[in-house]
């Protein structure tokens, strides 16, 4: 089965195409500006990367320039050859605790949802519906950013808030970054052989989130009502002091608009530094000595082993493995050491050797980093959303 998988924002699409059961990707790429003047897309083959411009008024035109390129590049011979679609839907609040093959209920569904991402749902909705006009014989399959999270205990899920605030307004912990580590998890399962891991799994890119998964469910993750909770990230805050915010709106006069968008874009990395949201820059900053910089990537680890060892004793220390995934999961070797390295109180060490080999840019992108003392396995694994998306499509339409 060849299936496409589709992450829709407002003013852009990103797909993959995948072969399955094989596996293989065949095609990826991203159009940006839709909507907009100057659009332009790329498309990625057998590691070959190529850039056009072409302007697209909406979603169904950037979906008809994506079926002409499989079309001349041979991906497929027929439109017919595409047998499923798999959409990237970021919030199902507490309706949707897997995926869903998509019809006219999930659609009402996902946009009464869209309060609760008014950025995305409506967004992910665009491209639904875009792809239903151009393709309307082929089956799709909602995927949600929150679905592998809503195994959580209300012990876990609940604020510290009148009970109803959740019964009334929906507001408790949904958790993100669900596709990721339900991904993880699965690849995990396979690497133990057995179905009830016990691990923490570390979403480590751009966008941070830890997951403590009990019995092969998600158990307690760090990101929250919104994704803006938990770690450090780019540009995030993640967790701080909510008295924070009415002080600085009347010290300042800013509106609470202005104020999210502190919180969400101007924050984290960005926010210590100065000027750095990605850290392969701190890490440049830092080999220069900058205070801002060295501050900024210690708060960051820090944070992560908080909720590492919260996490740990959360899984009564009955932990089979450390994962770090994504971005600088699998590719950060210095930041990951000092990471393990603060956790060695717990038993868990890191082989330096072992550590520096694994990489996406080296020959070797993942394995265990841990040494044989350590009384946890640590792992890099790198993840696949879209790999995750394709099969959960596989698996409801085959």
């Amino acid at each position: 089965m060849k299936i496409l998988t589709v992450n829709a924002g407002s003013s852009s699409l990103k797909f993959n195409m995948i072969e399955l059961p094989e596996q293989k990707e065949l095609i990826s790429g991203n159009f940006e500006k839709i909507g907009l003047s100057g659009g332009i897309y790329s498309i990625k083959i057998n590691g070959e990367k190529i850039k056009k411009e072409s302007d697209m008024k909406d979603h169904k035109d950037a979906i008809q320039l994506l079926m002409k390129e499989l079309l001349d590049n041979k991906i497929i011979t027929s439109l017919e050859e595409i047998n499923g679609i798999g959409h990237r839907l970021v919030h199902g609040g507490d309706k949707y605790a897997s995926s869903v093959v998509i019809d006219d209920d999930v659609l009402h569904t996902v946009s009464e949802l869209s309060s609760l991402a008014p950025l995305h749902n409506p967004a992910n909705i665009l491209g639904v519906e875009a792809f239903r006009e151009v393709l309307p014989n082929v089956p799709m399959v909602g995927v949600f950013d929150t679905a592998f999270h809503q195994t959580m205990g209300e012990e876990q899920y609940l604020y510290s808030v009148p009970l109803s605030w959740y019964k009334d307004l929906q507001i408790r912990k949904y958790g993100f970054h669900g596709t990721s580590h339900k991904y993880i998890t699965k690849i995990m399962q396979e690497k133990l052989g057995k179905n009830d891991i016990n691990i923490i799994s570390c979403h480590i890119g751009s966008g941070g989130s830890i997951c403590a998964i009990k019995d092969g469910k998600s158990f307690d993750t760090t990101m929250g009502f919104t994704p803006n909770a938990g770690l450090i990230m780019g540009t995030r805050s993640g967790d701080i002091d909510y008295s924070v915010i009415p002080y600085y709106m009347e010290k300042t006069g800013e509106s609470i608009k202005e104020v999210d968008t502190i919180l969400n874009k101007k924050s984290g990395l960005f926010g210590l530094s100065g000027k750095f949201s990605d850290h392969r820059d701190i890490e440049s900053a830092m080999a220069e000595g900058n205070h801002d910089a060295i501050l900024a990537n210690n708060m960051y680890v820090n944070r992560i082993v908080d909720y590492i060892a919260k996490y740990y004793v959360e899984l009564d220390g009955k932990v089979d493995a450390l994962v770090f995934t994504a971005g600088l999961g699998e590719n950060a070797r210095e930041f990951r050491e000092e990471i393990v390295n603060k956790l060695n109180c717990l038993g868990i060490y890191v082989d330096h050797d072992k550590n520096m080999k694994i990489a996406s840019y080296l020959d070797v992108n993942e394995g265990i980093i841990s040494s044989d003392e350590s009384k946890v396995s640590v792992y890099v694994v790198p993840t696949n959303e879209e790999l995750m998306i394709a099969l959960d499509t596989y698996d409801l339409i085959k």
